[in-house]
């Protein structure tokens, strides 16, 4: 009986490991300015270059929000953030770590 327990360790621990590994990226862009965001952009902090827009055609409302999965699968956790607004006015955040962060503001 021991011997079998212990053969169920190493499996429990990969399970574990494994699920640390797989964070969760998800973060919940939240537009607090009083212009509509047009583009946003996260890449990770060993880009050389911004990925592409994330919103595509779709835009973010004043007081709206938008639900993305920040993952690029290279298991960074650390983001550069851009969001570019209607007004011509770009915000840039460094350092966002997206695998702590649930909710990330824009604000005026």
């Amino acid at each position: 009986m021991a011997i079998r327990s212990l053969s169920i360790l190493p499996v429990a621990l990969l399970l574990l490991v494994g699920n640390a590994a797989a964070a969760d990226r998800h973060v919940t862009i939240i537009n607090s300015t009083s212009t509509t965001m047009k583009m946003f952009f996260a890449s990770n902090v060993d880009a050389k270059k911004w990925e592409e827009d994330i919103l595509g055609d779709d835009v973010v409302l004043p007081g709206d929000s938008i639900d993305i999965d920040i993952d690029d699968g290279t298991g960074h956790c650390q983001y550069d953030f851009r969001a570019l607004f209607n007004d011509g006015v770009e915000s840039i955040k460094h350092h966002v770590n997206v695998c702590k962060v649930g909710n990330f503001y824009f604000n005026d």
